[in-house]
């Protein structure tokens, strides 16, 4: 199954990597310098929505806890193929983007990377009401209004429950709580 994430808000695909003197938290992007959210990270928001959704339809925990390891595996489990497990690809950009912006600023990573992203400075603030000391840092940040895919191995019995949950994710990536990564994700439906 394709699905579509259309950023509302900027967004923080964190790599987990910092660039001394410059980026706090950096970008995972690929060697041309496209953003990407890798599709592990995104099976554990999918995890949490699921067991969510199955606990308010069947009002059982335990249970929705089980049939979520039952489709997507064990927590911190690496199968990738196992039989009847929910895999996930790391959402992109659609090809045919990535072909344009090559084609219209060709191949540097970096002029790539500035063009799809910002970076944004933050600090924290003290108890007096000013900016506390040593407190400023550096975020780059996926720029809202862009569109990523990815495709999700299912059976097809298990369609219509992946749509629903894919409906009730609104937020992904780093720095949710600070309304970065607001998101519409859509089933496009079945792969070609």
């Amino acid at each position: 199954m394709r699905i579509k994430m259309h950023l509302l808000s900027d967004a923080v695909f964190g790599s987990g990597m910092s660039i001394p003197g410059g980026e706090d938290i950096a970008v995972q992007c690929d060697e041309h310098g496209f953003p990407y959210y890798k599709g592990s990270t995104f099976k554990g928001v999918f995890r949490e929505e699921l067991i969510r959704y199955l606990n308010w339809t069947t009002g059982d925990l335990e249970q929705a806890k089980q049939r979520a390891d039952m489709l997507l595996g064990e927590p911190g489990s690496v199968c990738l193929a196992e039989e009847g497990k929910l895999v996930f690809s790391d959402f992109q950009l659609s090809g045919a983007v990535k072909a344009a912006i090559l084609n219209e600023i060709g191949n540097s990573p970096a002029t790539v990377l500035d063009c799809l992203t910002s970076l944004r400075a933050f600090t924290a603030i003290g108890e007096n009401g000013t900016v506390q000391e040593g407190s400023l840092r550096y975020c780059r940040c996926v720029n809202k209004d862009l569109y990523f895919y990815s495709d999700i191995a299912c059976r097809p019995e298990e369609e219509k429950l992946v749509t629903d949950v894919l409906s009730m994710i609104k937020w992904i990536g780093t720095m949710r709580n600070r309304g970065f990564g607001k998101v519409k994700i859509s089933a496009e439906g079945r792969i070609a």
